[in-house]
């Protein structure tokens, strides 16, 4: 079985593989550039799994940065019935697409 980890960062947690391409909430790093998740709450590779309490001690994971994005419009919509209440909104959420090179 390969190896994986769990990491934590933008408030959520993912599970993460050597070679993924994933998108997390913006990172302050630019394009081409390194990044270095440190709050890694579980490693394994099959057959030894360390559980974080709540992070793994010397645990890493290092990404390369992809590309900077944003994503799709939503629309927000508020509406009540019968009080001509109508309120439109739209939203982009901004991402970082990484790619996952090595869990140490």
């Amino acid at each position: 079985m390969p190896q994986f980890a769990i990491i934590e960062t933008g408030g959520k947690q993912y599970l993460v593989s050597p070679n993924l391409k994933l998108k997390v909430e913006k990172l302050p790093v630019p394009e081409n550039g390194q990044v270095v998740f440190d709050k890694v709450l579980l490693t394994g590779d099959g057959q030894n799994i360390k559980i974080g309490k709540p992070y793994v001690n010397g645990a890493k994971v290092t990404a390369k940065v992809l590309k900077q994005g944003r994503a799709r419009k939503i629309r927000i919509f508020k509406y009540h019935a019968k009080t001509r209440y109508r309120r439109r909104k739209g939203h982009r959420q901004e991402f970082t697409e990484v790619e996952i090179q090595a869990i140490s």
